[in-house]
């Protein structure tokens, strides 16, 4: 009788060779990981269109908040929808659930409130997920 495997902790797991392998992603080309380069600049095209008019036609004494909600409303509605951010999808990146099937209406929300949080953003894993992206269980991949 063969001895029963102990529990594998997180600390004995072995490094992984590229972003997304533990999530059975590819090594890169369509559905890899997004790298940081495009992620970066899909949240700042993001931000751009939601600063237009949060400066432009609102204003105001305090156009940043407006600017928060704006940025917000955008992702929590073009993720689910069209699998998305605007910037997301220019770059050709899509926002997908680990499980599959639909992101739904609950895991963009989280997700954008972690992310308007920035530090979230800031702390991923292995895989380039973004604290955000992991309490969604959703991942950022290249389409």
């Amino acid at each position: 009788m063969a001895a029963p495997s102990a529990p594998q902790r997180f600390g004995d797991l072995e490094p992984s060779k590229w972003p997304g392998e533990r999530l059975g992603l590819p090594e890169s080309g369509p559905h890899s990981v997004a790298r940081l380069g495009r992620r970066a600049l899909a949240i700042l095209i993001d931000w751009g269109l939601a600063a237009l008019p949060a400066y432009l036609l609102i204003g105001g004494a305090h156009p940043e908040w407006w600017n928060y909600l704006i940025f917000a409303v955008m992702q929590s509605v073009f993720i689910p929808t069209i699998g998305g951010s605007i910037g997301h999808r220019l770059l050709g990146l899509r926002v997908v659930p680990i499980a599959g099937g639909w992101v739904g209406p609950w895991r963009p929300a989280v997700r954008t409130l972690l992310l308007c949080l920035v530090i979230p953003v800031l702390v991923w894993d292995s895989d380039q997920r973004g604290f955000h992206d992991k309490i969604a269980g959703t991942v950022l991949i290249r389409a």
